[in-house]
């Protein structure tokens, strides 16, 4: 399905074993809460403090959590069981999260298959070392990592035992919170294709490698150094990130994020687990942990009901009714009326990809118009009755102030079909001001059962209707009119990544009024103020190769409107786009899957 483009790559570096293949890019807080800054943190970092007499006691989690520490037998056996398991279960049940106690293990390789997160239970990353690796390849799919979804690294420290980690990922599989003491490559072993990806409040020591990766984000963390780009790279708040160059080579620098607040995890104090909630940070640059002392707040575990398989609509509403925060775990889960989360600073919290269907054409989650919720972790997948809506962060109409405790949304992933039919009108809303994005791939999908123009419907990705809205990481794919319309103001997307829908059967199908075709970004006519930076689009337009599509971006103009280094591209000829923004910008030509770039807007 996929062709090669031309770009910007390093020669890779010298190795024995298979040939090596060309060098490809990618073608295709509660009031309980106790605050923990400071001296308290300092103390729950030297080491876990437990007692002699009474040894930590895991939490039931359900079967598919499964706790390691360095007196575990065979770790390496188990982890190798489970990757078996995953591999190729790229539209599997499966689901496991591998929890790592504090402590240092030695020659180990945890390779991540599908839906499988592996996650340090530390306060630091470095109070969990592995002198190994955490290594996702792509040998299950002939060396083409453009499939490489779904599965995580959180929390970790790593000694790479060549002195280079391999991350080889496309969309939803982020990298945060780790320490990689040595390389990391994101490329898969012959470097074949790879689509990612993510990094976030992360430190690598030496240099990351990118090689035949398309795009990348990172953010809020420390590289040693950064070696090539072939289309878009997005750096903000990244110390030493290179220089910014876009569009030669493609690189688009922030010093800093407006507006973050790093994702809650799990983890081991003294002689039981509580939840972290990092602290909202402005114009944030560098590791949430470097220094020593992350600022935030901890929360007991007892604060959480604990969503095991089999729970309901029913049972986790009555929870959340209750005052509990949401621990979701590995397991897949059908609920025939939406989750809602009514209550301010409520956290929901997934762990090894968990998975929400819901059935009867209900909404999958709803979030009130409130301060401060954290939503992170988990998978919604559509059911094969039309949902009008997804997932729902504000009722129509909300207009609170939420500048001082923002929701936010991390590694919330989408998924249209698939695993089988699946249909939405609008996969994902966003009504309440202030709220956050960081990291979400919505996607509908374009292989897999029950996919097709009809057969997996979802005319929108993300709609946000409210004000104050940032992205950062937006990956948005396929969907039959509008990626992503923006109807709000102040608006601001750093990153963001989309395809246009492969499957549209003729121009007709795809016609906008008197435009051809539906932008995979839409700023609505009536905004004044919205601002972007290094954002891609690309057409693949296999069915009917004849269809032009008028430009990736469409917006209006006016001293608030500014986008910056941005593109289109045509792959491999199938489809063409006339214009990169508006009426600006050449098209795209032929089959050279060359990018036509627009530096600035207006």
């Amino acid at each position: 399905m996929r062709v090669p483009p031309t770009g910007d790559s390093p020669a890779p570096p010298a190795r024995s074993g298979p040939s090596r293949r060309t060098l490809l890019a990618a073608a295709a807080a509660a009031a309980a809460a106790v605050p923990v800054t400071g001296a308290a943190v300092s103390q729950a970092t030297a080491a876990p403090r437990r007692s002699a007499a009474r040894p930590l006691a895991d939490p039931d989690l359900g079967p598919n959590v499964i706790f390691f520490d360095p007196s575990s037998p065979d770790i390496q056996g188990r982890l190798d069981q489970i990757f078996r398991q995953q591999e190729s279960a790229q539209f599997g049940t499966g689901r496991y999260a591998l929890l790592f106690k504090p402590g240092t293990y030695n020659g180990l390789n945890a390779q991540l298959g599908f839906y499988t997160s592996i996650i340090g239970l530390g306060l630091s990353p470095d109070d969990t070392h592995i002198n190994g690796d955490v290594t996702v390849d792509a040998g299950w799919f002939q060396g083409n990592a453009t499939q490489n979804f779904w599965r995580s690294a959180e929390n970790l420290s790593l000694s790479p035992v060549n002195g280079t980690n391999r991350f080889a990922v496309s969309q939803a599989a982020p990298f945060r919170r780790m320490h990689v003491r040595g390389n990391l490559n994101l490329a898969p072993d012959g470097y074949g294709w790879a689509s990612g990806g993510y990094i976030a409040d992360s430190r690598i020591d030496g240099t990351v490698q990118p090689y035949s990766q398309q795009q990348w984000y990172t953010r809020d963390s420390s590289i040693g150094g950064w070696l090539n780009a072939v289309w878009n790279m997005v750096f903000s708040g990244v110390e030493g990130a290179p220089a910014q160059s876009f569009p030669d080579p493609p690189y688009t620098t922030l010093d800093t994020t407006p507006i973050s607040r790093e994702k809650p995890f799990l983890y081991v104090d003294g002689d039981g687990y509580r939840v972290f909630l990092p602290a909202l940070r402005r114009n944030a640059r560098g590791t949430t942990w470097g220094g020593g002392s992350p600022q935030g707040q901890s929360l007991p575990l007892s604060d959480f009901h604990i969503v095991k398989q089999g729970a309901t609509a029913a049972s986790i509403n009555a929870a959340l009714r209750e005052g509990k925060h949401l621990l979701l775990t590995p397991g897949i889960y059908h609920v025939d009326a939406p989750i809602a989360i009514d209550r301010a600073n409520t956290v929901v919290l997934g762990i090894g990809y968990p998975t929400i269907i819901p059935d009867g054409g209900v909404r999958a989650m709803t979030v009130a118009d409130v301060d401060g919720v954290r939503l992170a972790g988990f998978l919604l997948d559509a059911g094969p009755q039309n949902s009008d809506v997804l997932l729902q962060v504000g009722p129509d109409g909300s207009a609170a102030d939420h500048a001082n405790n923002p929701t936010t949304l991390q590694d919330v992933f989408i998924r249209i079909g698939g695993a089988g039919p699946g249909k939405a009108t609008t996969s994902m809303v966003i009504n309440s001001r202030h709220v956050v994005v960081d990291h979400t791939w919505v996607w509908r999908a374009d292989h897999g059962d029950g996919v097709g123009w009809e057969t997996n419907r979802c005319d929108y990705g993300v709609v946000v209707n409210g004000d104050d809205v940032l992205a950062t990481g937006l990956f948005v794919e396929h969907f039959n009119k509008y990626d992503v319309q923006w109807n709000g103001e102040r608006g601001r997307t750093i990153f963001f990544q989309n395809e246009k829908a492969y499957d549209a059967p003729n121009q007709a199908a795809i016609q906008n009024g008197s435009l051809r075709g539906y932008a995979a970004y839409k700023v609505a006519d009536d905004v004044g103020q919205h601002e972007g930076w290094g954002m891609g689009s690309y057409c693949y337009y296999n069915v009917a190769p004849s269809i032009v599509q008028e430009h990736g971006f469409a917006t209006p103009t006016g001293s608030g409107i500014k986008f910056h280094h941005i593109m289109v591209v045509s792959l491999g000829g199938q489809g063409q786009y006339a214009h990169v923004i508006n009426d600006h910008g050449a098209p795209t030509s032929g089959t050279s899957t060359i990018p036509s770039k627009v530096v600035s807007y207006p």
